[in-house]
């Protein structure tokens, strides 16, 4: 675990259009991607909270609703914040499978000090701290739901990762594509 207490925060999304099918439902090593990272969220967090459009998927572990009409990981990133008993607060979308606990925890570790800890690659996966809210908070009632561009009004420190573990998947040929999790 964090040196500090960390919520873990699942952003299911929805219908996954270009997937064809939601993705949360799509399996990978044996496991579907919702239940690989509700796994990983607990092997590296204190306590885990699972976002999306509660009423499109029935999964096995809570899925609260976002609160919002917005389909935006935006509109996740401030429910998460919102409702973590923590102030950090990890943030990992459900079509990231290869991305691990420890990768979890570096991206905390980074956020040290910082409203925002995110890899390379962008602001998902990544860590963000509480001092973070009334940003995103006003950029989703504005609807600037661009998370990349929130990072500007942020203290946001970038954490380098395993950029082949970012790896998200948008389409079943990505998926195919990713071969096993221990390659």
């Amino acid at each position: 675990m964090a040196s500090e207490p960390l919520t873990g925060v699942l952003l299911v999304g929805g219908a996954s259009t270009r997937f064809g099918v939601p993705k949360a439902y799509a399996r990978f090593d044996g496991e579907s991607l919702a239940e690989r990272a509700w796994r990983v969220l607990g092997e590296a967090c204190d306590e885990r909270l699972a976002f999306g459009k509660w009423d499109e998927l029935d999964l096995p572990f809570l899925l609260l609703d976002d609160g919002t009409d917005v389909r935006a990981p935006i509109a996740g990133v401030v429910a998460g914040l919102v409702g973590a008993r923590t102030e950090l607060t990890v943030v990992l979308p459900v079509d990231c499978p290869l991305v691990t606990a420890s990768m979890l925890q570096a991206l905390a570790a980074g956020c040290d000090g910082a409203d925002v800890a995110v890899p390379q690659t962008g602001p998902l996966p990544g860590a963000y701290r509480k001092t973070a809210l009334p940003v995103l908070q006003r950029r989703l009632a504005a609807e600037r739901l661009s998370l990349r561009d929130a990072l500007e009004e942020l203290e946001t420190r970038t954490v380098e990762l395993d950029t082949h573990r970012l790896v998200n998947v948008n389409t079943p040929a990505d998926l195919l594509g990713l071969g096993s999790a221990s390659e």
